[in-house]
């Protein structure tokens, strides 16, 4: 039997991180990604999808579960994102989420 989760479930997990994270106190990093795989987990992308731009992450504090904020509730993407945007929140240019 393998434990390797599917693409689909690993997103999921993320998703449902998601949903536990409170944008007041999430740590916040970003860095550059392929756009259409921010998880870097889709192995069958054809080259013409391979565009790459910022990508930001939030988590917990003391959570290993990095989520794109495109996978956050939409009331904690926007939070974050004004974090963002007011220089309240600093980040690195590589998210260790992995």
């Amino acid at each position: 039997m393998t434990t390797e989760l599917t693409v689909e479930k690993w997103i999921a997990i993320r998703k449902e991180e998601g949903l536990k994270i409170d944008p007041t106190t999430a740590e916040v990093d970003g860095g550059w990604r392929r756009i259409l795989d921010p998880y870097e987990v889709l192995r069958d992308l054809p080259p013409e999808c391979d565009c790459a731009g910022r990508v930001f992450f939030a988590r917990r504090p003391g959570s290993k579960i990095w989520v794109e904020f495109n996978d956050l509730p939409d009331d904690t993407y926007a939070v974050l994102w004004e974090r963002l945007k007011s220089g309240l929140t600093k980040f690195d240019d590589e998210v260790p989420w992995a």
